[in-house]
């Protein structure tokens, strides 16, 4: 099909009539409070390019949403840097502008939608590193080659059968090549000085290996980096350290140089003498130049919602509700949005009406919308400690750094003219409580005191669950085998709450996370102490407490950081959940596998020694190790767990106590009549394999099905 636009600059009359009586008083508030002070409404989407438009899985039906298509396209935008709601963009006014005084871009988006023109419920899911992150999880397929087409690149077809509208656009230009992938980049404007001028200033790139080489990139995670303004600058510095909060060892500068990528357009690397060792945290300090708007990206994603959200397309009507989701990095998106207020568009209006937050851990304050940002770093207990990625305020309600006398909330900014803020759902698992600073979103920055989210909010934590779903079969980089837990069923029930929520006023399930104020969460030290003996297990000595960071200042008011790297103040206090006899964790969401337990979960999992970091975590991995399958491999063993026989008198017994639990998830919310069967199916595989398999055999393979 040829490619043609859709829609214009003007938002269209014809989109009124079928918005909500909620948005249509919204939208006369923001024309009376525009008309008050003389300035006309703005859209800052001008057009959308129709560049295909195709069956997605041809020949599939999925229940009543019937046949899908995939239409892919591109969206341009203007935006004002004068509008207040641009002015927390980070030199967004430094950006070139058309004859209009605006600044422009464009971004590709692709939309999956249900063919017949009905109304759906339309959902943004911010990509992740360029890549498609909610077929995935929730689906149970990432789409090959990042670009969705096939039956298969459906997966279970949930999203779908739900009548979903899906949406992904390119939102960050950080995204290393993967060749023979489609990802989603985004260019950016650059930013310029007077006249022109290049704007230069300091960079920080910290690297780690896992095994000695003498090359190594400097990029963060599947990312790219601001190269040296100077080819293979002379005043470059490399420094090397054990931990994090060590003083930096200078390395001379004749013993490294810079090298070409290992693939062009890829991320630059050193060379040193000597080579890389684990072990060592190494950082590389450069000046570089042209930084990126970045937080225009994040601008689009706005107001490609707020387009969507008021203009029909292609023969389709506007959604019933604008949702949107992020997983991880992508979650810390929607964190810096709510943050900066980048959640209402020029009119003051909410372009989305509820968000969901899956693991963004401390929640995204800051790395999105700064100058020279970094999107793809974040901290964890090892690595990248000197990112602007979590700081004050945590919260969702109110709270009070103590450190800094300042009271705020991550919400202030996110209300719309009305004074509305969209419906919340944030959900970590154990892991980001040991890595990400999860437990700082429900307590004050000093660990001492809870606070509760408001009424428009919702945290779910889900216990003994790890970043992702394990599938690991092996052990190495890690000491132990990867955590087994599901918490992708649950994810599904609750992305369905929320639309209910927002559309219907259906509360979704009460929010359930550990608490201080009922000791289900705790200090390490507390933790040590509580967790069973001679399990297979060992607690680690510490967990993420990211400290106050002080980038020079200028970085606050306007997100520019003269001091690289950044002083070190006060760590803001962390908690983590309260293990019980098992070593499980107690409080927040507790699933199937904990239950009706088959072992012990946790949401850490120690570095293996040959990484030269064993007193480090893994980034994203936790830990399981199952009971003893009779009591007599317990008692020999040692191991304080009631054996699985002790536990469970039969397979049946088994199976019978699984679906009490699944029933039971059910009726909580937590989990969807159609997934019960499968939550069954998946438990009792498990059951099988763990009696199935060798206890001497340390492999950890037999804990996934083939």
């Amino acid at each position: 099909m040829g490619k043609r636009s859709a829609g214009n600059a003007v938002r269209a009359t014809h989109a009124d009539a079928a918005m909500s009586p909620s948005r249509q008083l919204a939208l006369v508030a923001a024309f009376v409070a525009l008309g008050a002070c003389g300035a006309p409404a703005t859209a800052a989407v001008e057009r959308l390019e129709v560049v295909e438009r195709t069956p997605f899985a041809p020949g599939a039906s999925f229940g009543e949403a019937g046949a899908y298509e995939k239409i892919r396209g591109i969206a341009y935008f203007a935006l004002d840097p004068a509008a207040t709601a641009n002015a927390r963009i980070v030199d967004l006014g430094r950006a070139p502008r058309d004859a209009r005084g605006r600044v422009t871009f464009a971004s590709e988006f692709i939309m999956l939608r249900p063919v017949k023109p009905a109304p759906s419920s339309l959902i943004y899911d911010v990509n992740n590193r360029g890549s498609i992150a909610i077929l995935g999880q929730v689906n149970g397929r990432s789409p090959a080659n990042n670009d969705p087409t096939t039956v298969a690149d459906a997966g279970d077809g949930f999203l779908m059968r739900h009548g979903f509208t899906l949406l992904f656009s390119a939102w960050t230009w950080d995204v290393a090549p993967a060749p023979g992938t489609k990802p989603l980049v985004f260019a950016p404007p650059v930013a310029k000085g007077p006249d022109g001028a290049a704007i230069r200033g300091p960079v920080e790139n910290e690297l780690i290996v896992n095994a000695p080489t003498e090359v190594a990139t400097y990029a963060g995670m599947r990312g790219l980096p601001y190269e040296p303004a100077t080819p293979d600058d002379p005043s470059a510095a490399l420094t090397e350290r054990a931990r994090p909060d060590d003083a930096r060892r200078p390395i001379a500068r004749d013993l490294w140089h810079f090298v070409a990528p290992e693939r062009a357009g890829g991320p630059g690397r050193v060379q040193l003498a000597g080579g890389f060792k684990p072990g060592t945290i190494y950082e590389l300090t450069y000046t570089a130049k042209d930084p990126y708007v970045t937080g225009a990206g994040l601008a689009g994603i706005r107001d490609l919602l707020a387009y969507f959200r008021d203009h029909p397309f292609e023969g389709a009507p506007v959604p019933r509700q604008v949702l949107i989701f992020g997983i991880s990095q992508s979650a810390r998106v929607i964190g810096r949005m709510l943050h900066d207020g980048l959640d209402v568009d020029e009119d003051g209006q909410l372009v989305f009406d509820g968000a969901y937050l899956q693991v963004p851990g401390g929640g995204g304050s800051a790395g999105f919308n700064s100058r020279f940002a970094q999107p793809t770093r974040h901290p964890s207990m090892l690595e990248e400690h000197d990112y602007p990625s979590d700081a004050f305020p945590f919260t969702t309600s109110p709270s009070h750094d103590s450190v800094t006398g300042a009271t705020a909330s991550y919400l202030d900014r996110a209300r719309d003219a009305l004074g509305r803020a969209p419906k919340l759902m944030i959900a970590n698992t154990s892991t980001e409580f040991w890595n990400r600073d999860a437990s700082l979103i429900t307590t004050s920055p000093d660990g001492e005191q809870d606070i509760a989210p408001p009424a428009s909010v919702r945290i779910y934590d889900f216990m003994g669950a790890q970043h992702y779903v394990g599938r690991s079969r092996t052990r190495a980089p890690y000491v132990n085998c990867v955590s087994t837990t599901d918490h992708y069923l649950s994810m599904r029930a609750l992305i369905v709450a929320l639309e209910r929520w927002t559309r219907l006023g259906t509360p979704p399930p009460a929010s359930a996370y550990p608490r201080i104020g009922d000791g289900t969460l705790l200090t390490v030290i507390a933790y040590r102490a509580a967790f069973p003996k001679a399990v297979g297990l060992v607690p680690p000595e510490q967990n993420l407490r990211e400290p106050r960071l002080d980038f020079g200042p200028r970085f606050d008011d306007q997100g520019v950081a003269t001091r690289i790297p950044p002083a070190h103040g006060p760590a803001y206090e962390t908690r983590v959940p309260a293990p019980d006899a098992d070593g499980n964790d107690r409080g927040g969401v507790r699933l199937i596998e904990l239950e009706v337990p088959l072992g012990t979960h946790t949401g850490w999992n120690q570095r293996a020694p040959e990484t030269g970091f064993a007193w480090a975590t893994a980034r994203f991995d936790g830990s399981f190790v199952p009971f003893a399958r009779t009591e007599a491999e317990r008692r020999a063993a040692g191991d304080p767990r009631p054996s699985l026989a002790q536990r469970y008198s039969s397979r049946e017994s088994f199976v019978a106590k699984v679906r009490e639990a699944s029933n039971s998830q059910v009726g909580s919310g937590f989990l969807l009549q159609e997934d019960v069967e499968r939550a069954v199916a998946e438990n009792l595989g498990l059951y099988d394999r763990i009696l199935a398999h060798d206890p001497t055999d340390r492999s950890c393979g037999y804990l996934f099905p083939e």
